[in-house]
């Protein structure tokens, strides 16, 4: 059949319509790496009573803003949805996914334009996780496009250089049957310079981690920009939950380290401490400037940093208002917290929801910067926080679908939006990282 593409979605793929019969408007039709006002042939895949998927077979009809794709797995690969278009036009079906999203779920219409940050495109993340296959034979990849199977990748351009060949020197490995059995994935984090490396394998909970101390050694030695691998005991579906988890239970227990359990990360003026299962923003090229767009020229008495990571806002914050009061739950991030806090930095060990529970009515800082998980707030956190005495909020998400969906709250508790940002921290890719200012 015939489509024409009206718009891009949240997510990556396209929106077009079935033709109107008699039984009413055509029903809206849902396929991937296609661009607006685009003609193609797509074949339906399912069918809804809402909608339909389709799976593109012929562009017709291609948009002056579609490229050849750089990466030879683009398209099979689950992991970017965007190669196929110009970056520079990335960046505003970006910017008008976001407008929309935000209409239409927070019932808020934008009245300033949104102000766009990008960097490289390619190279960019400096954290990359990879998923392990044994049978038929070694593979060490990335799942396909809609599915849970693997598809074996051997280089990532969107990953630095460091990482990708860390990737080589994984599948050489493989290949000579050295990675255990038990392995089911693997994580890759690089340095500001991309001059080291900290490497986490995440094995089956039937194994142990010391039965992986041979193969963690064998790489560790074989690469000397590795700085230390570190074991964690971990299912699958654990593994693929963290981006999602509020990371209060993520590696409750320390893996095991061959060499050193963390990294330096070098942001602005300060160096950060980030040990295996900390969370750290990913694109190497954008962290200082995310700081810098969150934090903004506010100044005063106190500030709170939710959702504090291993510091980055809260040490921004530190150089502008005289004390921060900094919660973390997770307990390899909280432990990093507590090591890079500045003198004026109070690392709290709490959720979110339960430190505003209990300090909320007692406090009235001058700035909160909230950084959620891809879960967003929820509704009993965003409403407490819209309880909270506190004349300006900072909103830092990556979801913009659970953004819009908390902003609704906080709309209805009397903020206001100032200013909102749009910084490109997953080129490539339909993600992106919003940060709102709020007012009241």
């Amino acid at each position: 059949m015939q489509l024409h593409i009206e718009k891009l979605v949240y997510g990556g793929d396209g929106l077009a319509r079935l033709p109107a019969d008699d039984k009413g408007p055509g029903k809206t039709v849902f396929l991937p790496f296609v661009i607006a006002g685009e003609k193609v042939e797509a074949k339906l895949t399912e069918t809804r009573p809402g909608f339909a998927r389709a799976r593109l077979d012929n562009v017709l009809t291609p948009s002056t803003e579609r490229i050849t794709p750089d990466c030879p797995y683009f398209g099979n690969c689950g992991g970017c949805q965007y190669q196929h278009i110009a970056y520079d036009a990335q960046l505003r079906y970006k910017a008008e996914i976001l407008r929309e999203t935000l209409r239409r779920t927070a019932k808020l219409e934008l009245a300033d334009d949104i102000n766009i940050h990008a960097g490289e495109p390619w190279q960019y993340r400096n954290r990359t996780r990879m998923h392990v296959q044994h049978a038929p034979a070694f593979q060490l990849g990335y799942h396909r496009t809609g599915s849970r199977q693997l598809l074996p990748v051997e280089h990532c351009p969107i990953s630095s250089p460091l990482i990708n060949k860390a990737i080589g020197t994984v599948w050489e490995l493989g290949r000579d049957g050295k990675v255990p059995q038990l392995v089911h994935g693997i994580q890759f984090f690089a340095n500001q310079n991309d001059q080291q490396l900290l490497v986490e394998l995440y094995v089956r909970p039937e194994g142990s981690a010391k039965e992986c101390q041979p193969f963690a050694a064998e790489l560790h030695q074989l690469t000397p920009a590795i700085a230390g691998v570190v074991v964690f005991v971990s299912s699958p579906v654990e593994d693929d939950s963290r981006q999602f988890a509020p990371l209060t239970s993520v590696h409750p227990e320390p893996g095991l380290a061959i060499g050193s359990n963390s990294l330096q990360y070098r942001v602005a003026d300060h160096d950060f401490r980030v040990s295996a299962g900390s969370f750290f923003q990913t694109n190497r090229f954008l962290v200082e400037q995310l700081a810098t767009v969150a934090v903004g020229e506010h100044k005063g008495r106190s500030a709170l940093d939710l959702y504090a990571g291993t510091g980055l806002f809260s040490l921004a914050l530190a150089l502008r208002f005289d004390q921060v009061l900094a919660v973390e739950a997770s307990p390899q991030s909280f432990a990093d917290l507590r090591h890079n806090a500045s003198p004026n930095v109070k690392p709290i060990r709490a959720t979110t929801e339960a430190f505003l529970s209990e300090r909320g009515p007692k406090i009235a800082p001058d700035l909160v910067i909230v950084d959620p998980p891809r879960a967003g707030l929820g509704e009993k956190t965003t409403r407490a926080l819209g309880r909270l005495s506190v004349p300006r909020v900072t909103y830092v998400s990556c979801d913009p679908a659970t953004l819009a969906r908390d902003l609704r709250l906080l709309l209805e508790s009397g903020f206001k939006v100032e200013q909102a940002h749009l910084v490109d921290l997953f080129p490539q890719t339909a993600h992106m990282e919003t940060i709102l200012h709020l007012v009241r």
